[in-house]
């Protein structure tokens, strides 16, 4: 066996001796710094290090030298020839798998809670490109296709506001769960309905269900777990999802309809939901309890209600919430209409783009779900742009509220813009229309950074809820204005009347109510009698 034998403190002078052992190769190290680090061709190896107390100044150099390996001092081994000290600490190497184990809790919380969004956005549009092939298949026109899509959005107008009051009772991770596994199960049930009306609309209701309490679950987890500087990135970030989601659906969606039929976009998205929740499961676990310290601002003392409270401590909860306090506040009506301006041009663009790319610009299927993927991919890179900004100006010191303003005025403006421009009849090629409308959908994404912070802003107790009360009204451009712009298109065979002039319209004075009204200073909304 090879030792080091080290009277001079280097590495010069060795000692050989034989050992019936199999042959390993250590070093000792007493009481010189580690200069050197032998080795040999072998992929697993120790270094054995003895370090005494008296010479803290070589212990702290020795560790930062041998900064990547851990001390783990539950592996002592008694070596036969070299008696190795009771203060003898092995070395082992740590590769730190998985990456994400050392991640604050809050960051792996965001972090889940995004992949769900992409989930979700992906089983939102998948109806978008399949209802093409499905209106084929069972004769439906413009109008009857609106009414398939917009039944989404009566269970997602519906489950609003029961959304943000239970995240706030039960909070946000187990409603998040739910959600997630009833739009996944109700996805997967509409090829099997979808010769049925009544149960096709029954099973896209559901989805909404799920869908819609998810917003206000992510918000009720972002408000009471990450701080105001960081906020803007971490709603970016976890909304952003649904780009990603969109850009999934839409690339996945052709091929899978072209091979294997539109039903198995269904099948295939709504095990993705499934997986997730059973992944997620263990995920929870892990998580240790948000902590007031990530707060800013006025916190409720009122702890999370277990899910065997009593229906009268449910109805006290909901009693609790100071409804008429809301609706005075006129940052909340601006914030409410901003919501259904903003929801008009994004849902009706989601539904119907897809078809307008294939019938007006004379696309196949393939080739309008890859024009319809640009605009929610251009968002991914916009959402970290504006992210980005939005908190460098409040660290900065400008004023939440003027950053709110500045990044919602973007995100109304920049669509309507470019929507004008798609409407009037300038002579432009296919391609300049796709290019125009993906920069104006694009930097509508800056909404993200404006509005949807808004909630945690003004009050992180009842983000949850205020949000309830926003995306219930958001959801009503879904049921209204996807069912209407079939209907108009049918009446007036004009994508400009049909999808753009309303949506313009909503844009134009959604900009007017957020500047004149909104405002991001907490507010405790306490009740008076």
């Amino acid at each position: 066996m090879a030792r080091i034998s080290n009277p001079d403190r280097n590495f010069s002078n060795f000692s050989h001796c034989t050992s019936t052992r199999a042959s390993t190769f250590r070093a000792s190290v007493r009481t010189q710094p580690f200069n050197g680090f032998p080795f040999k061709h072998s992929l697993k190896f120790r270094v054995l290090c003895s370090v005494k107390e008296r010479e803290k100044g070589n212990a702290a150099q020795t560790q930062r030298l041998l900064s990547g390996f851990k001390v783990d001092s539950e592996l002592k081994e008694k070596d036969e020839l070299g008696q190795i000290g009771s203060d003898d600490e092995e070395l082992g190497f740590n590769w730190d798998w998985p990456p994400w184990e050392n991640l604050p809790p809050r960051y792996k919380l965001i972090g889940t809670t995004s992949l769900a969004f992409v989930v979700c956005n992906m089983d939102k549009v998948n109806l978008s490109i399949a209802i093409i092939p499905m209106s084929h298949q069972f004769g439906w026109n413009a109008s009857m296709a609106g009414l398939v899509q917009s039944s989404f959005f009566w269970g997602y107008a519906l489950s609003q506001l029961p959304g943000g009051w239970l995240a706030k009772v039960f909070g946000g991770r187990k409603v998040l769960k739910v959600g997630v596994l009833i739009w996944s199960l109700a996805t997967a049930l509409v090829p099997l309905l979808a010769g049925f009306m009544p149960g096709l609309i029954f099973s896209r209701i559901l989805v909404g269900i799920g869908e819609g309490v998810s917003p206000s679950a992510a918000t009720d987890m972002i408000a009471r777990s990450i701080p105001i500087e960081e906020r803007s990135r971490a709603v970016s970030f976890v909304f952003g999802g649904l780009s990603v989601g969109s850009v999934l659906g839409l690339l996945l969606a052709p091929p899978l309809i072209q091979n294997y039929g539109w039903g198995s976009v269904f099948y295939i998205f709504g095990a993705l939901g499934i997986a997730w929740f059973s992944v997620f499961q263990f995920v929870g676990e892990d998580q240790p309890p948000l902590k007031a310290a990530y707060l800013s601002g006025p916190q409720s003392d009122t702890t999370k209600k277990s899910l065997n409270s009593s229906l009268k401590d449910l109805g006290g909860s909901l009693s609790d919430v100071p409804w008429k306090e809301f609706f005075k506040s006129k940052a909340v009506w601006a914030m409410i209409y901003a919501h259904f301006c903003g929801s008009w041009g994004h849902y009706t663009c989601l539904a119907w783009l897809p078809t307008y790319f294939s019938e007006e610009l004379n696309l196949d299927l393939t080739q309008a779900a890859w024009v319809s993927v640009l605009p929610p991919l251009a968002s991914i890179f916009v959402t970290s742009i504006a992210s980005q900004l939005a908190d460098s100006l409040i660290t900065k010191g400008v004023e939440t509220t003027v950053v709110r303003k500045i990044c919602q005025t973007i995100a109304f403006l920049s669509p309507a813009t470019c929507m004008i421009l798609s409407s009037v009849n300038l002579g432009l090629s296919p391609l300049e229309l796709v290019s125009i409308l993906t920069g104006g959908l694009a930097l509508s994404s800056f909404a993200l950074s404006g509005l949807y912070c808004t909630h945690q802003d003004i009050s992180p107790e009842y983000a949850s809820v205020l949000l309830g009360i926003t995306n219930t009204v958001g959801a009503v451009p879904g049921i209204v204005g996807v069912t209407l712009t079939g209907y108009l298109l049918d009446s007036t065979h004009s994508w400009g009347m049909s999808l753009f002039a309303p949506s313009i319209f909503f844009y134009l004075t959604g900009t007017v109510v957020w500047l004149a009204f909104a405002s991001s200073k907490p507010q405790t909304f306490s009740k008076t009698d």
